[in-house]
């Protein structure tokens, strides 16, 4: 199959060539008939897959050969959770129209609002965008999406996973549903969430799972070590850099912090290395992913902030020295490296408080993992028992009280106390307790 066969404009066939791109793979096969269609779409598949096109085909088509419905507003709309990922969708926008008389713009949050404006008011058919900017440029009245025909969410999943939720329904609001077709893609869709999210954004969708995530990647293989505490596991990660050849590597961690401190460590071992994290300034961020990409930095240390969209086909090596705190971005991490068919190693480092974690992506994997060692620095820690479920006590079973009532030398009326005072301590309003008599 090839491009060609979706009746494609020739402008796109020939910004395809010009990438090198000639045969879709599959997400783009099984979703291009869908979206051409002008039906409403849920696709899941694996990063690297080539989802981008999977959507941005269908926009630019659509824009192509229909009226618009509204000369002023955006004609399609892409959301995505990240800057970093924005810019990547965005840059693959601007070569597919560039052979065209369509206008695109970039609306992020963090950048300029005054200058987004302006760019807003040239009426650009073309948006993609953060929820978070889009939605208080709705607020300011900067655009209007009442003629939106194709709002796109691309990893809704971690959309909610960053509270965007309530910035997508108002985005929902403002543009009419009715006459409106929504794609949504993530490499997972698993999510009661995003089901609930989908039932209000979308009409009767079509839905499409390539690969499934539990069936693992074929160009990527997984290690994991267990490491017995902060120390061992600097420990393993300096070795494994140095045992596994690669050209770049990606480092994951939990924290900030870690980012600064793991990426000190190694250029303290004279490996060139840079730390990445949501904290940065954007211009700062934009800068040391133009050094990674350009491969003036061997190693990038970095939250999940990179776990998502980036394409960095020289990354041959991934490593997790923080388990995530949510399975799904395992599969996401891992994604990063073994893109285009090129093969990748991706090593996770489990200690103690990784487990849990851990647990978490076995099970949605489907799998359970074997535990590499290496010489030398091999772990007291063999991984912690199954927690058992607490069980709680049955309530005793309450004796049938006696008819008649039990004898005493009690007088009849106890005298009063002042319940402010027991044993001589103020006790206030609180509650009296029944305290048990010491045996004699």
């Amino acid at each position: 199959m090839q491009f060609s066969d979706f009746s494609l404009d020739k402008r796109l066939l020939q910004s395809l060539k010009h990438m090198g791109i000639e045969t879709p793979t599959a997400v783009q096969a099984g979703a291009l008939p869908i979206a051409l269609a002008g039906k409403d779409l849920m696709a899941s598949s694996k990063t690297g897959s080539g989802k981008t096109l999977a959507f941005l085909l269908p926009a630019l088509q659509r824009v192509i050969a229909t009226r618009a419905l509204s000369k002023k507003d955006p004609r399609v709309l892409i959301l995505l959770p990240t800057r970093e990922l924005a810019n990547q969708v965005y840059a693959q926008l601007r070569l597919l129209v560039a052979n065209t008389q369509y206008r695109a713009a970039s609306i992020l949050g963090g950048e300029n609002f005054n200058d987004q404006a302006k760019a807003l008011a040239k009426e650009p058919h073309f948006i993609v965008a953060t929820p978070g900017r889009i939605a208080d440029h709705l607020a300011q009245r900067h655009l209007f999406l009442n003629g939106l025909e194709l709002l796109i969410l691309d990893e809704a999943d971690r959309m909610l996973d960053l509270g965007f939720a309530p910035q997508l329904r108002a985005i929902h609001a403002a543009a009419d549903h009715r006459r409106r077709q929504t794609l949504m893609f993530s490499a997972t869709l698993d999510h009661n969430e995003i089901h609930a999210l989908a039932a209000e954004l979308l009409n009767n969708p079509e839905h499409l799972a390539i690969d499934a995530v539990h069936s693992g990647h074929k160009d990527i293989s997984e290690q994991i070590f267990l490491a017995d505490h902060l120390d061992h596991k600097e420990a393993l990660l300096l070795k494994l850099l140095e045992s596994h050849p690669h050209k770049q590597a990606i480092i994951f961690t939990a924290t900030r912090s870690d980012t600064e401190r793991l990426s000190q460590l190694l250029q303290s071992k004279d490996i060139k290395a840079a730390a990445l994290s949501g904290e940065l300034r954007q211009n700062q961020r934009n800068q040391i992913m133009d050094q990674f990409s350009r491969g003036q930095q061997q190693v990038l240390v970095t939250t999940d902030l990179a776990s998502r969209g980036l394409d960095l086909l020289n990354v041959s090596l991934v490593i997790n020295f923080d388990m995530p705190k949510f399975a799904e971005e395992y599969v996401h991490r891992i994604g990063r490296t073994g893109r285009a068919g090129n093969q990748g190693d991706a090593i996770s480092l489990v200690g103690p408080k990784d487990w849990d974690n851990f647990l978490a992506v076995q099970k949605l994997l489907r799998r359970e993992f074997d535990f590499s060692t290496l010489e030398g620095l091999e772990p007291k820690f063999k991984g912690l028992a199954p927690k058992k479920p607490s069980r709680s006590k049955p309530a005793a079973t309450a004796k049938p009280k006696s008819k008649r009532p039990a004898k005493t030398n009690a007088p009849k009326t106890a005298p009063k106390r002042d319940k402010r005072f027991i044993s001589g301590v103020d006790v206030g309003d609180a509650p009296m307790v029944k305290r048990k008599t010491p045996a004699a």
